[in-house]
């Protein structure tokens, strides 16, 4: 399915071609972080506006979640009060489970819960991000699902229409379980959304103390001490998973975020999420490739009035580049489920923009129809049809052939 290109795309020196794939959010760049190395055994550092991926590794790998896991914790609840089904006024009553699994007798961090008292739903959130509390976590399970086990089922549902097609969730405060396991990768496009989609919520990741029952608590973050923008999001550490954390920070209107995991020690996690985020700060630059609404290719279509509709994106294309790396060659190509079949609507997204840099993907940005084009008559339709059949019985006898 040829495609013209289009002036911006020739500048880049990229050739675009339609076929058939597989879409995923945050894409494979393994290589991309050319003179930088890092200890982490596992980590990824995703540009949020581009989403371009500026260095991965093994950020496919599962692993242990730990606290980390109380992000998804987060988005359970924070869907739940941007649906209108839950007020940060609501409160919940802190079970004797919630207290003795997750509270002051179990030893682990803690908002440190009294059993059968009342908490509005923002204590608990502050309880959750800032103290890192399992307490808080499980109490919030049991009233937004009347269980864990109910709201482990929802963590992996939302996990689902998020898409995150690895990571399994087994319970909401981060204990160790077979059936809870996460990649990198996905915890870092998990966090987009969250700061994405909840701005007024999210930023109770960033508050540095919050104090409950007359106990003052630092945010575990280390990043919000540093001096580099950062914002929030989580930190975790068990025996099963080694210190791991993911973190966010802003500078000159630019978001980072960043997941390590594996680490040895604390000041480790901290000092690696720390060099990740100033070096991808210091050492990229944004360049356009396509305004919104700017044509980037086509589809061809099945029996519609035309042939093949234009494709668009709603947004900005950009993506990220290492300062003084000379004319650094891109690559892309337009993928969709073709040919698409008519009626086509306008803005229904039907394929996506996949850039590469080398032999490694860097960008991926989903592309929408740009017109509607409504079905063909009869004998246009018919021809296609014969076009198809045609094609198929050639895709066949060369197949036996081979």
């Amino acid at each position: 399915m040829p495609v013209s290109l289009p002036k911006s795309l020739i500048r880049f020196g990229m050739a675009l071609l339609g076929i058939v794939s597989a879409a995923a959010l945050v894409a494979p760049a393994a290589g991309f972080a050319e003179g930088f190395q890092t200890a982490a055994p596992r980590a990824i550092l995703v540009d949020a506006g581009t989403h371009t991926v500026l260095l991965e590794k093994g950020a496919d790998e599962y692993v242990t979640p730990a606290s980390t896991v109380k992000i998804m914790t987060a988005e359970v609840v924070f869907h739940e009060i941007a649906e209108g089904r839950l007020k940060l006024d609501d409160e919940f009553t802190v079970s004797e489970h919630a207290w003795r699994s997750g509270g002051a007798p179990a030893g682990g961090s803690a908002m440190f819960l009294l059993v059968n008292s009342k908490v509005r739903v923002e204590d608990l959130i502050r309880g959750l991000v800032v103290d890192s509390g399992n307490d808080a976590a499980i109490t919030l399970a049991e009233g937004v699902a009347g269980s864990e086990e109910a709201f482990v089922g929802r963590m992996n549902k939302r996990a689902s229409e998020l898409g995150l097609t690895k990571s399994v969730f087994g319970n909401p405060w981060g204990q160790a379980a077979p059936d809870q396991k996460v990649t990198p990768r996905e915890m870092v496009q998990l966090s987009a959304h969250v700061i994405k989609t909840y701005p007024d919520l999210y930023r109770y990741f960033g508050e540095k103390e919050f104090t409950w029952n007359k106990i003052r608590q630092q945010n575990r973050n280390p990043l919000l001490t540093m001096s580099i923008g950062a914002d929030g999001l989580k930190t975790g550490n068990i025996d099963d998973s080694g210190y791991g954390m993911v973190g966010s920070a802003v500078q000159d209107d630019r978001r980072l975020i960043v997941a390590v995991y594996g680490l040895r020690t604390a000041k480790d996690r901290a000092e690696e999420a720390r060099k990740l985020l100033q070096w991808g700060f210091r050492n990229f630059e944004e360049k356009p490739l396509f305004k919104a609404g700017e044509p980037i290719g086509s589809a061809q279509v099945y029996g519609g009035a035309s042939g093949s509709v234009p494709l668009t994106s709603p947004t900005d294309v950009k993506v990220l580049l290492q300062r003084g790396g000379g004319s650094e060659k891109l690559t892309g190509k337009i993928v969709y489920e073709g040919p698409l079949i008519a009626p086509v609507e306008a803005g229904t997204k039907v394929a996506r923009l996949e850039v590469r840099r080398g032999s490694t993907v860097v960008l991926e940005q989903p592309l929408e129809a740009a017109e509607t084009i409504e079905k063909g008559s009869l004998p246009s339709r018919a021809f296609d049809a014969a076009y198809e059949y045609a094609a198929g019985a050639i895709h066949n006898k060369l197949s036996k052939k081979q």
